[in-house]
């Protein structure tokens, strides 16, 4: 509804789509709760509608938030360095599904009337980015990788605004798309950013840890990681008497893993805390760690360099287009971590590590210039360029009726 003298509309409309993982979804699910925030202060609503896949992490994560969501077509273009090997019957048969994606989700945006769609990448993100530009729809793409995915780069020809995570990225946008380059950052959940250390040793009952050590935090995201694991636990005498061990192995891992630790001296296992699962202490574990090892996924790098940690990273080799490997080598190269590719073995680890929790000033060092990439704003800088897209949108529309 319009005011008389044509001010902004009480309710803002905004479609979201992507996902598949949680490196889409959950900066599109922190972005939607930032603008709803700001919305709220002028007294505006924000009304939302997520289109997605029916199966990517997107279909449990919108509803339960109160999101509305529907699903389109789309279609999974399986990667490879052969150009003959793109031209699979099964990448052919899928990429047969995008036209029907576009035309339904045409339907959806043209019945919703958003003021802006807002893409995050994964397939899904392509038919509806498409339907923005054929109804005439504002579309902001969000890059949370260094370098550009797929599907932002299918749509930056269509695109209004496109917001990358890293300075870098702008040069690899196409030339006709660099213009409407923005650097936002990766939205990072507020919650992790305010966590408080000795919360965690409360909460987590570590009654063994060494205040005159470091700790470090090992994790390889929700399911764990075989490899860190693996790595970790070889090297765990040695880690346990330089430093407190807090330890995300995943639910499938955590028995062997603690019969390992049974083994352990008793002041070194009081020192080490293995869990499958880290959940609502997350942000106080954080606060609490001095050196993080883990994956190099998206949202990881924009977490960590938000609140500035030093990071040991091993990417996971079979990202999409290696793009943990590229994500950790960029830190690296500005001393803002450490990247270990290939096959990581324990004495790989030791060398890393060694001297990061020997010395607090070269933790320090790291950990600063980590800071100096993060960007703990990032959120409020993605609502503003939604804002401004939607607001040049309306004044074009103005133009147009006054000629």
């Amino acid at each position: 509804m319009n005011s008389a003298h044509g001010a902004a509309p009480d309710v803002f409309r905004l479609v979201v789509t992507g996902g598949g993982t949680g490196g889409h979804t959950y900066p599109a699910l922190t972005a939607v709760r930032t603008l709803q925030d700001r919305l709220a202060v002028s007294g505006r609503m924000l009304d939302t509608l997520w289109i997605g896949t029916e199966d990517g992490l997107e279909a449990r994560v919108a509803p339960a938030e109160g999101i509305a969501f529907t699903t389109v077509a789309t279609g999974k273009v399986r990667r490879s360095a052969n150009p003959l090997k793109m031209l699979s019957a099964a990448n052919v048969r899928d990429m047969a599904r995008v036209p029907l994606g576009v035309v339904q989700a045409r339907k959806v945006i043209a019945e919703f009337r958003p003021d802006v769609v807002l893409a995050t990448g994964g397939y899904v993100a392509v038919p509806a980015g498409l339907a923005a530009r054929l109804c005439r729809r504002p579309l902001v793409l969000h890059e949370q990788t260094v370098r550009l995915g797929l599907a932002n780069r299918q749509l930056a020809g269509s695109a209004t605004r496109i917001a990358v995570s890293s300075e870098s990225t702008l040069a690899l946008l196409p030339a006709e798309a660099r213009s409407i380059g923005v650097v936002t950052g990766n939205p990072v959940r507020p919650q992790v950013l305010s966590g408080q250390g000795l919360k965690a040793i409360e909460a987590l009952g570590l009654r063994g840890f060494d205040s005159s050590r470091p700790t470090v935090y090992v994790t390889g995201g929700a399911q764990g990681s075989q490899q860190i694991n693996m790595v970790v636990a070889e090297v765990l005498p040695w880690l346990l008497e330089q430093a407190n061990v807090i330890h995300q192995c995943g639910p499938d891992h955590v028995e062997a893993l603690r019969q390992r630790a049974a083994a352990l001296p008793a002041e070194s296992a009081g020192r080490y805390y293995v869990s499958g699962f880290v959940g609502a202490e997350l942000p106080d574990v954080l606060a609490l760690a001095d050196v993080v090892v883990s994956r190099s996924g998206a949202g990881t790098l924009a977490e960590l360099t938000a609140l500035g940690k030093a990071a040991v990273f091993i990417p996971l080799a079979t990202s999409a287009g290696n793009e943990q490997a590229h994500n950790a080598r960029h830190l690296q190269e500005a001393g803002a971590a450490l990247a270990l590719e290939g096959e990581v073995t324990g004495a790989r680890m030791r060398e890393a590590l060694g001297p990061l929790l020997a010395d607090a000033h070269l933790r320090q060092a790291m950990a600063e210039r980590a800071r100096a990439h993060g960007r703990p704003d990032a959120a409020d800088r993605l609502v503003d360029v939604i804002l401004e897209a939607a607001e040049g949108a309306r004044a074009g529309a103005g133009q147009h009726r006054a000629r």
